[in-house]
């Protein structure tokens, strides 16, 4: 740690001896000017503690040398103690006037002396430690301020499907009549009948997921509860425990009365995390032992509470990836997919895709205050022959856009026009529908040794992974294990 530094300026060489005498033996670096501009140059360059000021000296008196020091930002706070042989007030007076801190009377007792320089270097210190403390407040005040304001505006859109959207779709992800729609239908009435399960909905995005949920809920005992959908993405990490589980007044700066998080506010009902495998991992560890427990601690709080909350979470990623690579932990997702509903994207059940662009158009149609028009065939051919990696939320938009583009008339396929920005594979036009690709022709006549060879196709092509083969050849996986039981899952 480096000695605190004193400067004295004084012109008389045996003052400057008497000063340091006294004040080096106690571990100070002393630094002597016989004069003020030398003082001057010195206090700029060396920046001291504190400096001792004799008040009479040639030339400019200690009076003008202090004006001067405190004029300049790098020396105003140095405190200054006058060294001066006058006690007349109007001179003690003078030298607080022009920023001295204290003065010390001539002949000097190098006891006063010492106790002087000490009591003010402590004051010196304190009033820094002082201004750190104030500066290190006013950030967290600053952050605190911009990270309320921040739950403010997730607390608005707790996710990426308001509620007025919800209703704006109605049961549009439900639409279709496929076996893979039929299954959720299914999965959803059995959940209804039980209401404190822990479901787990998978799927990509744009697939319903969120429509699941609020079905799951709102056919539940716990309709009459509320729903509270929150972005898992959407939280601030700095806020998250206190937006989960609420908080105390007063507990931190910016908490200006009691709140209610999101398990209490959700009390009774159904609380959907969306996005689940972004969750931080330390909010995991909490997430689970509220599901554990049944019990949220609010942020400054010393007694616990009971909720009576059912979780449904959602995720687009692979759980299993981030388990393996620690970044998720594998006892809070046995917790929470004690039921697994899978939305499938909307590739998979084309023959739904009609039905739902016939949806679609009314809803717009009724909304813009119009008659709905016609598709023309090759405009909904196109429709669904596409891959739509955006699945039903793409197809919604693109319904939208066709119909401004037909004004309303008749859609023909130059008004339906996918998004630049949309990624996946390019649709595949009706005359290559029609026509059966050239491989097939080496295919043998004989249906089941033909079978063979589209799944031995199909199981080289995922790299001996039965779910995938089953998904691009659109049967069950018990066909293959059947033909193939090499086959393994990857």
């Amino acid at each position: 740690m480096s000695r605190e530094k004193i400067l004295i300026i004084d012109d008389t060489p045996a003052n400057l001896d008497l000063l340091t005498a006294a004040l080096e033996p106690r571990g100070y670096e002393i630094l002597a000017a016989p004069g003020g501009e030398a003082g001057l140059k010195i206090a700029a360059k060396a920046l001291p503690d504190l400096i001792l000021l004799d008040v009479v000296m040639p030339g400019r008196d200690g009076f003008a040398i202090c004006r001067e020091l405190k004029a300049e930002d790098a020396t105003r706070e140095i405190p200054v103690l006058f060294i001066t042989a006058k006690q007349e007030t109007a001179s003690v007076v003078n030298g607080f006037r022009v920023g001295a801190v204290d003065y010390i009377l001539k002949p000097f007792q190098a006891d006063e002396v010492v106790g002087r320089v000490e009591t003010h270097l402590k004051i010196s210190r304190l009033t820094r430690e002082l201004q750190r403390k104030n500066a290190e407040l006013e950030e967290e005040v600053t952050r605190r301020r911009i990270a309320e304001e921040a739950r403010e505006k997730a607390d608005a859109r707790l996710s990426t499907l308001t509620a007025r959207e919800t209703q704006r779709w109605g049961l549009a992800g439900f639409i279709g009549q496929s076996r893979l729609i039929r299954k959720i239908l299914q999965d959803i009435e059995r959940l209804h009948q039980f209401a404190n399960t822990s479901v787990l909905i998978t799927g990509e995005s744009g697939t319903g997921k969120e429509l699941v949920a609020r079905a799951i809920h709102h056919g539940s005992p716990r309709a009459g509860a509320p729903f509270i959908p929150v972005n898992c993405v959407a939280i601030p990490s700095e806020l998250a425990e206190s937006m989960l589980f609420g908080h105390l007044k007063g507990y931190f700066t910016g908490a200006t009365a009691d709140r209610k998080g999101w398990f209490e506010l959700a009390d009774g009902g159904t609380l959907f995390l969306d996005e689940i495998g972004d969750m931080p991992a330390a909010l995991q560890a909490k997430l689970l032992r509220v599901l554990e427990d049944g019990e949220i601690t609010p942020v400054g709080a010393a007694q616990s509470k009971r909720v009576d909350v059912r979780v449904i979470s959602a995720t687009n990623a692979d759980l299993g990836g981030k388990i393996a690579t620690g970044g998720f932990r594998q006892d809070l997702y046995f917790r929470l997919a004690r039921f697994i509903v899978q939305t499938p994207p909307l590739r998979e059940r084309p023959e739904d895709i009609p039905l739902l662009c016939q949806h679609f158009l009314q809803l717009f149609s009724s909304e813009m205050g119009m008659t709905a028009p016609e598709f023309a065939p090759d405009a909904l051919d196109w429709l669904t022959a596409y891959g739509f990696p955006g699945n039903v939320r793409e197809l919604k938009n693109l319904i939208e856009r066709a119909l401004i583009a037909s004004g309303g008339s008749f859609i023909e396929r130059k008004h339906v026009q996918v998004s630049s920005i949309t990624s996946g594979p390019a649709a595949p036009t009706r005359e290559s529908r029609s026509s059966p690709p050239a491989a097939l022709s080496n295919l043998p006549l004989n249906l089941e040794e033909a079978e063979n060879v589209l799944i031995q196709r199909a199981l080289e092509q995922t790299h001996g992974n039965v779910a995938e083969a089953a998904r691009l050849l659109g049967v069950n996986r018990s066909r293959i294990y059947r033909r193939f039981p090499q086959g393994t899952e990857t």
